[in-house]
């Protein structure tokens, strides 16, 4: 059960980066009418999601450039951006690390129960470094369906 859950990290991780290899700067930060945020928050917001419930939780260092929380954590906005933003290739770099990462130091934690356990927004309570790993991928999941609907309202504006 243990290399199902990596293995699900490396697949959805890998149809994310899929999803957006490619695209332009400009795509990335496109925000259409009625949308808070665009693909670039969205995998940033991913990197930094998972990187907390990760490694945080399981009592690692995060690797989590300075500027993330401000720009990707919850609540933050592209709106309230006035500072230099991490490139596509940036961020497309530091989220195929990660999967890897996750894998070579955690592979052999995922049932260790976390000091401090945490419940979600819908009441979720995640006990193990498993649980939170398998949240990541309920919480990816959700942005990844976010993104490819920004990116069919990109490419849709482009002539």
């Amino acid at each position: 059960m243990k290399q199902i859950t990596l293995n699900q990290l490396d697949f959805i991780r890998q149809a994310t980066i899929k999803a957006v290899a490619g695209l332009s700067e400009d795509t990335i930060d496109h925000m259409p009418d009625g949308f808070n945020n665009n693909i670039r928050w969205n995998l940033g917001h991913i990197y930094v999601v998972q990187e907390k419930f990760a490694f945080h939780f399981a009592g690692e260092p995060l690797q989590l450039p300075e500027n993330f929380e401000r720009l990707f954590a919850k609540g933050t906005k592209p709106a309230d951006w006035n500072e230099e933003l991490p490139s596509l290739e940036e961020l497309l770099a530091l989220l195929a690390e990660q999967p890897k990462r996750i894998q070579s130091i955690l592979q052999d934690r995922l049932d260790e129960q976390v000091k401090q356990p945490f419940t979600t927004g819908s009441g979720l309570r995640l006990n193990t470094i498993g649980e939170f790993l398998n949240f990541t991928l309920y919480h990816e999941g959700m942005h990844f369906n976010t993104i490819t609907t920004l990116k069919r309202f990109a490419t849709k504006r482009q002539p």
